[in-house]
């Protein structure tokens, strides 16, 4: 790719795209790093050869410290808003990727830091990483998806822990309660998560897209619902090559080669 995206710099390894926040010291995001993401995502989304996306943060110190609280200090609400906007459409696009988004949690990973992580479909944290929503103790709330996401992912009561108390997390603290699924020794999370990513590209990419949406919509929509749903998409998995193709190389026993349509 030959574009360029405000503090995010990218590397592709194979079928994967490595995304670092680098905006030193934190990594905290500006409206203009949040509108990159949310570019890069959406210009991802026409690649059809990216299959999975790994976002970890630059430095072994920081994942991101979330939005600089500087923007807030005079109380304009236009920048409010338009932050809050900016966040939502960032954080929406990346969990509305179709391909798997992983997040390497390499260090402290504070409100927008870690809404961003919740909007990721798997999140793997370094065992000194730090999670918190602490928007409460500064009179703000988490408005990119943090009440939402965590609540989902860790329960009712934890997320008012995290919320409503100010608790932080530590790695094996966030393990335990369903926030990350792997925790693994400082320095390893980028590795890891690279490995996780380099499996999805043994699954057929419109697989996993279809399954992604169907997850994804247990959220919102009844599970009787779904269960048609769920049944209707795999007979359309009948109309893509790669439907043919993976049968073929299970019969032939071989590696699956993907055309991704």
């Amino acid at each position: 790719m030959n574009k360029t995206y405000t503090n995010l710099s990218i590397e592709r390894h194979q079928h994967t795209l490595q995304i670092t926040l680098h905006n030193p010291p934190a990594h905290t995001w500006t409206e203009d790093s949040l509108a990159a993401l949310a570019g890069l995502v959406n210009d991802l989304q026409e690649d059809r050869d990216i299959y999975a996306l790994v976002i970890t943060g630059a430095g072994a110190k920081f994942f991101s410290a979330g939005a600089d609280l500087k923007l807030f200090a005079d109380g304009d609400q236009a920048v409010a808003r338009r932050m809050a906007q900016r966040f939502g459409e960032a954080f929406e696009a990346l969990a509305g990727f179709r391909g798997v988004t992983i997040a390497a949690i390499n260090g402290y990973a504070m409100g927008g830091g870690l809404e961003c992580a919740l909007a990721c479909d798997i999140r793997i944290a370094e065992e000194h990483a730090h999670m918190a929503l602490p928007e409460a103790s500064v009179g703000l709330l988490p408005c990119a998806g943090g009440t939402q996401n965590l609540a989902r992912l860790v329960g009712e009561g934890w997320a008012k822990r995290m919320i409503l108390c100010g608790e932080r997390i530590g790695a094996a603290q966030a393990l335990a309660i369903g926030l990350v699924e792997e925790v693994v020794p400082s320095g390893q999370g980028l590795g890891c998560a690279l490995a996780l990513a380099a499996k999805v590209a043994r699954q057929s990419p419109a697989s996993v897209a279809a399954c992604k949406a169907l997850i994804q919509a247990g959220r919102t929509l009844p599970a009787q619902h779904n269960l048609a749903l769920e049944r209707e998409r795999f007979v359309s998995l009948f109309d893509t090559e790669d439907q043919k193709e993976g049968v073929q190389a299970f019969l032939d026993k071989r590696e699956a080669s993907w055309k991704n349509g």
